[in-house]
């Protein structure tokens, strides 16, 4: 996992965590990320300095690098569970979105992919989406 300082072309400033930065490239290509505040998608990463993060030793403990390792665990967690427990729908996940929201007899746990636009039709029809960052199973 990354950590970038984003800034919008409103200035507005703002983190987001990426799983690398060819994640962040590939995303910002195809204009998936937007302000939080404005929803430009006119956004650029900040100067930033570097926090490299090794594997923890004894000798080697920093608060940052505990806290790194604990968010990447436990959205390891998140993604081994959404994988057991919900169904793969792929890029149909707006149309079983809908499915589900508008026929409420029908409970299923779904997860998938969906465009800008798709999500914001999506909300516009009142159904909320939640993002997960999909972080490597691996352990470095």
């Amino acid at each position: 996992m990354i950590k970038f300082i984003l800034k919008c072309k409103n200035k507005h400033e703002f983190e987001s965590w990426f799983s690398s930065s060819k994640e962040y490239e590939k995303l910002k290509k195809k204009k998936l990320i937007e302000c939080i505040f404005c929803q430009s998608t006119n956004v650029y990463k900040s100067i930033m300095s570097p926090n490299i993060v090794k594997k923890i030793t004894k000798h080697h403990n920093t608060d940052d690098s505990r806290e790194f390792i604990k968010i990447k665990k436990n959205l390891q967690k998140i993604k081994k569970y959404v994988e057991k427990n919900f169904d793969f729908v792929g890029d149909k996940f707006s149309n079983k979105v809908r499915e589900i929201y508008y026929d409420n007899k029908k409970h299923k746990n779904i997860y998938g992919t969906v465009s800008k636009k798709q999500k914001i039709e999506l909300e516009e029809e009142g159904i909320e989406l939640t993002t997960i960052p999909w972080v490597d199973d691996k352990e470095n």
